[in-house]
């Protein structure tokens, strides 16, 4: 469920308002008027705090309640939005969790009648508004290596954040990827061709097909982020500004492209380490 744990990752689609129909529109054009916009930080903390008052809650309602919220941002004078809908982002997130588990499993940790209200939620969201989708992707204890595909090294931005006076609690601190539609697309093409001649794990294929029909879903002058989120606060200074798994996932491609096979596991297996590192600390006492 996203915002249960604060150390997530966060794909985001910024669209422009132009792009929604014309009562979201309405909806949303109102909304940045307002001017009353929580930052990423700021978002990602309601919705924890949501979540977390959601999972302590009474089942089956254990859905975590915000008010209907978007980040917000401008591009050459444009103003883009990346609506939150955390509601259904809960109910897709407990039907992911559910799905490969045993159901005597699955229900130790998200009650059946719980997963049935959130079913059927995400059923009649889909019927009402067929036209509709999330624009947040969320991945716990890790960066699935997918995503760097989309993005570039040189289009990464890190913030080490400062400590708040008389505290140790550090804010401002951000591993953040921006870039445009576009060149995702055609980042995710490339990439596809080199995985479909070269490799012959289909699941890494298709990972990567899902995550381009998901891009199409979306205006082409749409701004795409990758946020390291709170995974920021597992990694020392040194480890983030040294974090360049963008740069070691394209040196990998090229390599594959290359008929390089060696040095392309050497690159995959850089950034493979850093995210195993980061999901150890899951399973740490």
């Amino acid at each position: 469920m996203p915002g249960v744990t604060a150390f997530a990752a966060h794909l985001r689609v910024y669209e422009p308002v132009a792009a929604f129909d014309r009562e979201e529109r309405r909806h949303w054009e109102a909304y940045v008027r307002a001017g009353n916009i929580p930052t990423v930080q700021g978002g990602m903390a309601m919705e924890q705090a949501a979540a977390v008052r959601a999972v302590l809650g009474r089942v089956p309602g254990v859905m975590p309640v915000v008010g209907e919220h978007a980040f917000v941002t401008e591009v050459d004078g444009v103003t883009l939005v990346c609506p939150w809908r955390t509601r259904i982002r809960a109910c897709e997130a407990i039907g992911d969790f559910r799905d490969p588990l045993p159901e005597e499993l699955a229900d130790m940790f998200v009650p059946r009648a719980a997963s049935e209200v959130a079913e059927d939620e995400l059923e009649q969201w889909r019927v009402e508004h067929p036209d509709l989708h999330t624009h947040i992707m969320s991945s716990t204890w890790q960066v699935p290596l997918r995503w760097f595909i989309l993005v570039e090294a040189d289009e990464r931005e890190v913030s080490l954040g400062t400590a708040a006076a008389g505290t140790t609690r550090v804010t401002g601190r951000s591993l953040v990827y921006r870039t445009a539609m576009s060149r995702a697309r055609r980042r995710t093409a490339r990439a596809l061709a080199v995985l479909r001649r070269t490799l012959d794990d289909g699941l890494v294929t298709a990972g990567v097909e899902d995550l381009g029909r998901w891009l199409e879903e979306f205006h082409p002058r749409s701004l795409v982020e990758l946020d390291y989120g709170g995974l920021v606060h597992l990694l020392d200074d040194a480890e983030l500004r040294q974090d360049e798994s963008a740069r070691d996932v394209a040196e990998a491609l090229a390599a594959l492209a290359d008929g390089e096979p060696v040095k392309a596991a050497g690159a995959y297996g850089r950034v493979t380490a850093r995210m195993k590192a980061l999901q150890g600390v899951e399973s740490a006492n």
